[in-house]
């Protein structure tokens, strides 16, 4: 009963905060009057003549995608170039080295890409600067980049015969200062009263109440307390769907989320933009409708696969029934498997995390998902591996799911005989070819990357745990770089040079592989006439429309996946009760 109640109680305020959200965020996009760009807009404006912007001058899509790749290829600069010369920079109190050449450019693409996969340990490799100007800042602006090639997508469905999808840096500006910038201003002051950590100072030092012996035989009689500016990155981590962990075990540390508030109010934030998105896409679209009937497919899937993640890590591991251990949810005990979670948080609110976060694009950890059972672990690894389109990231995830929902669209034109529409636009074989490519893309980085490193040896040497455990850490890996989601298996070395090269690849093309083939969807669909309805026109809001959309989703999922899947956490599962 206890797991049932905190999971609706997560879903019920998720819900809740989706209209009022989304109504918002679609204001700010319209350029209505929404409350802070009308207090604000001296600030924008500012903004736009102090970087030579014209906002009233708008793109075609080729002009759209240039400022987009030409934005984030500067970040990947930058970001490379801090980690290089940190050493020789400010805000370094524990004088910490340049970072390697091969990990700097995995760490560069990886948050400037809204992955923020991590072959490193925060506190023990990047300086406060890094931190704040390299990583926060992209924190932000990847996430505001996602966000503004949706609402560019979006005008391709809006658009009436024009050659323009509106003006990515105007898009960039609104996304940071209306509406990531205040939510996470209010949330890292929520944080900070909950007790996680920001400061400039250097490490504290904390005697321990039991000095013990370390290998060398050396008494240790303190304890280093790492601090830092945490509670301003954890809180636009979390909102970008970022998921970059200021600290090496992420939001499993108690700098980072330190109260069950705290995990909770995280957790929230890290589908809220996400959902409320799905809302922005009905309400600008003029049909609120077709908003909810996706947020509905998104839900049709999220939830059972996060009963699922709850019920096999609470049943526990059968090799213990076996010795007698009483895995029992009691008044005592949580029960089940325990290994790798947080007694402050437990099964539930851990696998509630866990499928959060693979759901949406986020990657934070408060659990280590190498701990859970097989196949309370393959539930993460699949989320991620239906193309992070289960909320996904902020903007991308959504328009990752149009993509389907043009597929779900095209295919079941086909079915009736007549040519497919969807919001009175044409779905012809231009679309179909670039949303196969945003479909299928990920698919190729992730099985061609998992391929490559299990034949290399020296990909092999870095797995902790051989055998068919260490097969299911590589293609996690792969999978998280190959979606964009950044949390890892664990288990798996991967700050060498093979990882830190391939894993960067992976996350680049399957970030810009995707955004240039949807600006492209949405440069050829605002060249389109609207198609008045008619009685042949298939509905895209009712229920059968979106069960159609979750079925194309799944299909196009467990047909790719299921045999690499069956090579790892499956087999493993039922090695648990045959070997």
């Amino acid at each position: 009963m206890n797991n049932t109640i905190q999971a609706i109680l997560f879903l019920a305020v998720l819900l809740l905060l989706v209209k009022p959200l989304g109504i918002y965020m679609a204001r700010i996009y319209e350029g209505k009057p929404a409350g802070l760009n009308v207090w604000f807009g001296w600030l924008e404006k500012l903004i736009y003549r102090a970087s030579g912007v014209f906002p009233q001058k708008e793109m075609g899509w080729k002009g759209y995608a240039a400022a987009v790749m030409l934005f984030n290829v500067i970040g990947i600069v930058v970001v490379y170039l801090l980690q290089r010369f940190q050493a020789h920079l400010l805000l370094n109190p524990m004088a910490l080295p340049a970072v390697s050449p091969d990990l700097s450019f995995n760490t560069a693409v990886s948050f400037v890409t809204n992955t923020n996969w991590q072959s490193y340990g925060g506190e023990s490799t990047l300086s406060y600067l890094t931190q704040m100007l390299g990583l926060t800042v992209q924190n932000f602006v990847s996430a505001a980049t996602g966000m503004a090639v949706l609402i560019a997508f979006i005008r391709g469905f809006i658009g009436r015969q024009v050659e323009t999808i509106g003006n990515f840096w105007v898009d960039l500006v609104r996304s940071t200062l209306y509406i990531l910038l205040p939510l996470s201003i209010i949330f890292s002051l929520v944080l900070v009263s909950q007790g996680v950590v920001q400061t400039f100072k250097p490490s504290a030092r904390a005697a321990v109440l039991q000095p013990a012996k370390d290998a060398n035989g050396k008494i240790i009689s303190e304890q280093v307390l790492v601090l830092g500016p945490a509670a301003s990155q954890v809180a636009i981590k979390q909102l970008g769907t970022n998921g970059g962990g200021f600290f090496n075990v992420n939001s499993a540390h108690p700098f980072e989320n330190p109260t069950p508030l705290s995990n909770f109010l995280e957790v929230l934030a890290i589908l809220l933009i996400s959902a409320a998105l799905c809302y922005t896409f009905g309400y600008m679209v003029k049909d609120r409708r077709q908003g909810w009937a996706i947020l509905a497919a998104m839900l049709v899937i999220f939830i059972p696969c996060l009963w699922g993640c709850i019920h096999f890590e609470q049943k526990g591991n059968p090799a213990f029934s076996g010795l007698g251990v009483d895995q029992r949810a009691g008044v005592l005990q949580s029960g089940g498997n325990m290994e790798g979670k947080e007694a402050r948080f437990g099964i539930v609110n851990s696998a509630i995390w866990a499928t959060a976060t693979t759901a949406a694009s986020n990657g934070s950890v408060n659990s280590m998902h190498d701990s859970y059972m097989p196949l309370g672990g393959l539930i993460p690894m699949w989320l991620m591996q239906l193309g992070e389109v289960i909320f996904g990231g902020v903007g991308s995830g959504l328009y990752g799911m149009l993509a389907f929902v043009i597929v779900a669209v095209f295919i079941s034109g086909l079915m009736i005989g007549r040519t497919p529409e969807y919001l009175g636009k044409k779905i012809e074989v231009y679309e179909m070819k670039m949303s196969a490519l945003i479909l299928l893309i990920p698919h190729l980085c992730v099985l061609t990357g998992t391929a490559i490193a299990v034949i290399l040896p020296s990909a092999k040497a870095a797995i902790f745990n051989p055998g068919i455990h260490g097969f299911s850490e590589i293609l996690y890996a792969f999978t998280s770089a190959g979606n964009n989601n950044g949390s890892a298996f664990a288990g798996l070395g991967t700050n060498t040079f093979f990882y830190n090269i391939a894993l960067g690849l992976a996350m680049f093309f399957s970030r810009y592989w995707l955004i240039i083939p949807t600006l492209a969807i949405a440069g050829s669909l605002s060249k389109k006439k609207i198609v008045p309805q008619s009685s042949g026109t298939l509905p895209t809001h009712t229920p059968l429309f979106t069960v159609f959309l979750v079925m194309v989703v799944l299909i196009v999922g467990a047909l790719t996946f299921f045999p690499a899947l069956a090579l790892g956490p499956i087999v493993e599962h039922l090695m648990m009760y045959h070997v």
